[in-house]
């Protein structure tokens, strides 16, 4: 059976891809929607430039759309393509939704109107073990964006690991904070894992910082041998 994976170079999607060849799937490519829109209800805007060097490091082809990222009107931007690789003969897409129920119910809807299968893999995930099951495997995941109460720029550009998960698990005492930023208070890009055959390497970076939340960009990036 054939896979797509919705494909933005966070943890969550990178672990979709994981999930999906460890279900037996044959991934056949990764989709990546580019929004226009930096508040896109639907797409992970932060680098999404990087998917392209991402999907060489996978080995996994990339198809690469654009939307103007406005709400509900860029599902019809995602429906486009996924009919795309229906017709390519693609069985199934999966995504790395935890537990935005906005973003599930409209990816199920539009693959049930095609006749693909929808598969989220993380879906209602326990944050923490899922945090834990990243490190553990090998996944190198990189804050690249944050927007929550306790985050500030001294965050951008940190590895998550046992250490800072612990700093995550205090702040989710704190403030609420979701632990796997499924409610928007960071982005991640994933640098290195178990399923790449070669490793990103970050070249030239700047910080952006507004008032309460910022991110990281990426202007200068390389893959290099593992």
């Amino acid at each position: 059976m054939k896979a797509a994976v919705l494909f933005s170079g966070g943890k969550d999607s990178t672990m979709a891809i994981y999930e999906a060849i460890l279900d037996g799937w044959q991934v056949e490519c990764l989709l990546s929607m580019h929004s226009e829109n930096p508040h896109s209800y639907m797409f992970h805007v932060p680098n999404i430039h990087l998917t392209e060097l991402l999907s060489q490091a996978l080995e996994i082809p990339l198809i690469r759309a654009t939307t103007l990222g406005e709400k509900e009107e860029e599902l019809k931007d995602l429906k486009n393509s996924l009919l795309e690789l229906k017709g390519s003969g693609v069985d199934a897409i999966f995504t790395g939704a935890i537990a935005s129920e906005y973003q599930k119910s409209r990816i199920d809807q539009l693959c049930q109107e095609i006749g693909l299968e929808s598969h989220a893999p993380l879906w209602h995930r326990d944050p923490e073990n899922y945090m834990r099951e990243l490190i553990k495997l090998g996944f190198v995941v990189m804050i690249t964006s944050v927007a929550a109460e306790g985050l500030d720029e001294s965050w951008l550009g940190k590895i998550i690991d046992e250490d800072l998960l612990e700093e995550l698990k205090y702040l989710h005492e704190k403030h609420g904070l979701h632990i796997a930023f499924e409610g928007g208070e960071a982005e991640t890009l994933v640098l290195n894992g178990p399923i790449f055959k070669k490793k990103l390497r970050i070249l030239d970076s700047k910080k952006i910082w507004d008032k309460d939340s910022g991110h990281l960009v990426i202007k200068d990036a390389v893959l290099e041998n593992k």
